[in-house]
């Protein structure tokens, strides 16, 4: 498949509109089941190295362990918040939105059991196939007008452990995900002042 300078443009315009969604957006319309099942696709579609799709997408659904999660991040965002000491625009920010989605998603690597193609010398590269899963949902996400959150602030033991996953794998991501009562025109964190947008020419460099 060819594709035209049209299409790049409109995947230009996902990438430059994607944006990380807190709970002070999210809405209550559910996302339809076709919907959730092509972004899905679109996150099994990302590249693994050695083709190896050692990820797997837990959707929490159950509120008491929603709850839980919640009060674990609560508890580390107290201890991050003393990281960044007299800022006071931490504590004003909303980080999460594990409550106020419609969905939470838990996504794994699955560790493996023996040598994996590609990942002989750098261990690591199926986490990061995991990660361009996830960009790939986002994405896919975005062009459904849904938002996703990726929470951070969580322990990922205690995560597992709430929700009962084997020590076969490993957390790599808590996202939150549903439809927004808006898109802002530029990432939130930037529109507050916390950070600048780095240049192209910032980040790049020829050897």
């Amino acid at each position: 498949m060819k594709f035209t300078l049209r299409d790049a443009e409109m995947l230009q315009s996902i990438f430059s509109s994607r944006r990380d969604v807190r709970g002070n957006r999210f809405v209550d319309t559910p996302i339809e089941g076709e919907v959730l099942r092509k972004i899905l696709e679109a996150a099994i579609s990302a590249p693994s190295v050695g083709f190896s799709q050692p990820w797997k997408f837990l959707i929490v659904q159950n509120d008491a362990k929603r709850e839980a999660i919640y009060n674990e991040f609560v508890s580390e965002n107290a201890k991050a918040s003393k990281k960044f000491g007299d800022n006071s625009l931490y504590p004003t920010l909303k980080l999460e939105g594990i409550k106020e989605s419609p969905l939470n998603i838990a996504v794994l690597y699955q560790k493996p059991t023996k040598a994996v193609l590609g990942q002989t010398t750098q261990k690591k590269m199926g986490e990061y196939s995991v990660v361009c899963a996830i960009q790939n949902l986002w994405l896919m996400a975005r062009a459904y007008n849904i938002g996703v959150g990726w929470v951070s602030i969580l322990r990922p033991k205690k995560v597992k452990k709430i929700l009962g996953i084997s020590s076969e794998y490993k957390l790599i991501g808590y996202l939150t995900m549903g439809y927004v009562s808006e898109f802002l025109n530029e990432p939130e964190l930037l529109k507050l002042g916390w950070e600048e947008k780095k240049t192209l020419n910032e980040v790049v460099e020829w050897v």
